[in-house]
Protein backbone atom coordinates (compact mmCIF):
# COMPACT_ATOMS: atom_id res chain seq x y z
CA UNK A 1 0.00 0.00 0.00
CA UNK A 2 1.53 3.36 -0.95
CA UNK A 3 2.55 6.02 1.63
CA UNK A 4 2.01 9.41 1.86
CA UNK A 5 5.79 10.21 0.72
CA UNK A 6 4.76 7.60 -2.17
CA UNK A 7 1.84 9.93 -3.25
CA UNK A 8 3.94 13.19 -2.71
CA UNK A 9 6.43 11.31 -5.37
CA UNK A 10 4.22 10.71 -7.80
CA UNK A 11 2.58 14.10 -8.29
CA UNK A 12 6.07 15.97 -8.51
CA UNK A 13 6.92 12.96 -11.11
CA UNK A 14 3.46 14.56 -12.90
CA UNK A 15 4.50 18.05 -12.32
CA UNK A 16 1.74 18.93 -10.02
CA UNK A 17 2.46 20.90 -6.82
CA UNK A 18 2.00 18.46 -3.86
CA UNK A 19 -0.81 19.78 -1.59
CA UNK A 20 -2.75 18.02 1.54
CA UNK A 21 -5.99 17.65 -0.78
CA UNK A 22 -4.48 16.13 -3.54
CA UNK A 23 -2.55 13.19 -0.88
CA UNK A 24 -5.69 13.14 0.83
CA UNK A 25 -8.00 12.10 -2.92
CA UNK A 26 -5.29 9.44 -3.90
CA UNK A 27 -5.35 7.66 -0.66
CA UNK A 28 -8.80 7.51 -0.96
CA UNK A 29 -8.83 6.13 -4.56
CA UNK A 30 -6.16 3.71 -3.48
CA UNK A 31 -7.71 2.52 -0.75
CA UNK A 32 -11.53 2.48 -2.35
CA UNK A 33 -11.09 1.46 -5.56
CA UNK A 34 -14.23 2.53 -7.44
CA UNK A 35 -15.31 4.90 -5.11
CA UNK A 36 -17.65 7.41 -6.78
CA UNK A 37 -17.17 11.26 -5.76
CA UNK A 38 -19.04 11.60 -2.88
CA UNK A 39 -17.51 8.76 -1.13
CA UNK A 40 -14.24 10.23 -2.23
CA UNK A 41 -15.50 13.46 -0.46
CA UNK A 42 -16.56 11.80 2.95
CA UNK A 43 -12.95 9.98 2.75
CA UNK A 44 -11.14 12.92 2.72
CA UNK A 45 -13.12 14.65 5.20
CA UNK A 46 -12.55 12.10 7.73
CA UNK A 47 -8.79 12.83 7.03
CA UNK A 48 -8.03 16.78 6.87
CA UNK A 49 -11.73 17.80 8.27
CA UNK A 50 -13.31 20.08 6.15
CA UNK A 51 -12.42 20.37 2.05
CA UNK A 52 -14.96 21.88 -0.77
CA UNK A 53 -17.02 19.46 -3.18
CA UNK A 54 -15.21 21.67 -5.83
CA UNK A 55 -11.86 21.07 -4.20
CA UNK A 56 -12.09 17.46 -4.62
CA UNK A 57 -13.21 17.37 -8.04
CA UNK A 58 -10.84 19.81 -8.89
CA UNK A 59 -8.33 17.17 -7.85
CA UNK A 60 -9.92 14.59 -9.24
CA UNK A 61 -10.18 16.11 -12.73
CA UNK A 62 -5.85 17.03 -12.19
CA UNK A 63 -4.93 13.19 -11.14
CA UNK A 64 -7.26 11.80 -14.06
CA UNK A 65 -5.61 14.68 -16.51
CA UNK A 66 -1.57 13.74 -15.22
CA UNK A 67 -3.16 9.60 -15.16
CA UNK A 68 -2.68 9.13 -11.64
CA UNK A 69 -6.11 8.15 -11.46
CA UNK A 70 -8.69 6.83 -13.89
CA UNK A 71 -11.95 7.72 -13.97
CA UNK A 72 -14.38 5.37 -15.30
CA UNK A 73 -18.39 5.74 -15.70
CA UNK A 74 -20.21 2.72 -16.97
CA UNK A 75 -23.65 3.47 -18.20
CA UNK A 76 -26.14 4.09 -15.61
CA UNK A 77 -23.14 4.93 -13.13
CA UNK A 78 -22.07 7.76 -12.00
CA UNK A 79 -18.10 8.36 -12.28
CA UNK A 80 -16.12 5.96 -10.59
CA UNK A 81 -12.04 6.50 -9.95
CA UNK A 82 -9.81 3.87 -9.26
CA UNK A 83 -5.87 4.11 -9.10
CA UNK A 84 -5.22 1.18 -11.45
CA UNK A 85 -3.59 2.93 -14.56
CA UNK A 86 -2.11 2.22 -17.09
CA UNK A 87 -2.33 -1.60 -18.15
CA UNK A 88 -5.50 -1.42 -20.47
CA UNK A 89 -7.25 -3.89 -17.42
CA UNK A 90 -11.17 -3.98 -17.62
CA UNK A 91 -14.26 -3.94 -15.44
CA UNK A 92 -17.00 -6.84 -14.95
CA UNK A 93 -20.13 -4.48 -13.48
CA UNK A 94 -23.26 -6.52 -11.09
CA UNK A 95 -26.46 -5.70 -13.02
CA UNK A 96 -28.21 -5.83 -9.79
CA UNK A 97 -26.15 -4.13 -6.93
CA UNK A 98 -23.63 -2.28 -9.01
CA UNK A 99 -20.33 -3.87 -7.75
CA UNK A 100 -17.59 -3.43 -10.08
CA UNK A 101 -14.54 -6.10 -9.88
CA UNK A 102 -11.57 -5.45 -12.25
CA UNK A 103 -10.93 -8.04 -15.44
CA UNK A 104 -7.46 -8.48 -16.85
CA UNK A 105 -7.27 -8.56 -20.71
CA UNK A 106 -9.00 -11.61 -22.05
CA UNK A 107 -5.66 -13.30 -23.41
CA UNK A 108 -2.28 -12.05 -24.85
CA UNK A 109 -0.47 -9.16 -25.00
CA UNK A 110 -3.67 -6.50 -24.86
CA UNK A 111 -5.50 -8.29 -27.36
CA UNK A 112 -8.46 -5.84 -27.35
CA UNK A 113 -5.87 -3.11 -28.65
CA UNK A 114 -6.50 -5.17 -32.18
CA UNK A 115 -9.88 -3.66 -33.54
CA UNK A 116 -11.30 -5.43 -36.06
CA UNK A 117 -10.82 -2.25 -38.05
CA UNK A 118 -8.84 0.50 -36.86
CA UNK A 119 -10.08 3.19 -39.26
CA UNK A 120 -6.49 4.59 -39.37
CA UNK A 121 -6.60 5.14 -35.80
CA UNK A 122 -3.40 4.52 -33.72
CA UNK A 123 -5.02 2.71 -31.07
CA UNK A 124 -3.94 2.74 -27.62
CA UNK A 125 -6.34 1.89 -24.91
CA UNK A 126 -9.48 0.56 -24.97
CA UNK A 127 -12.30 0.21 -22.31
CA UNK A 128 -14.22 -2.83 -22.18
CA UNK A 129 -17.22 -3.22 -19.66
CA UNK A 130 -18.67 -7.48 -18.56
CA UNK A 131 -21.58 -7.46 -17.64
CA UNK A 132 -23.30 -9.96 -15.20
CA UNK A 133 -24.27 -10.56 -11.71
CA UNK A 134 -21.72 -10.94 -9.11
CA UNK A 135 -21.62 -13.67 -6.66
CA UNK A 136 -23.60 -12.37 -3.78
CA UNK A 137 -26.58 -11.56 -5.76
CA UNK A 138 -26.46 -14.76 -7.57
CA UNK A 139 -26.43 -16.48 -4.15
CA UNK A 140 -29.64 -14.30 -3.11
CA UNK A 141 -31.50 -14.85 -6.26
CA UNK A 142 -31.06 -18.58 -5.86
CA UNK A 143 -31.87 -18.84 -1.76
CA UNK A 144 -34.86 -16.44 -2.22
CA UNK A 145 -36.44 -18.72 -5.09
CA UNK A 146 -35.81 -22.14 -2.58
CA UNK A 147 -32.46 -23.06 -4.98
Amino acid sequence: MPTTSDFERMLRKAALRVTRPRVAVMSAVHDHPHADTDSIIGLVREDLGEVSHQAVYDVLRALTAARLVRRIQPPGSVARYEARVGDNHHHVVCRSCGAITDVDCAVGNAPCLTASDDSGYDIDEAEVIYWGRCPDCVAATSAASGG
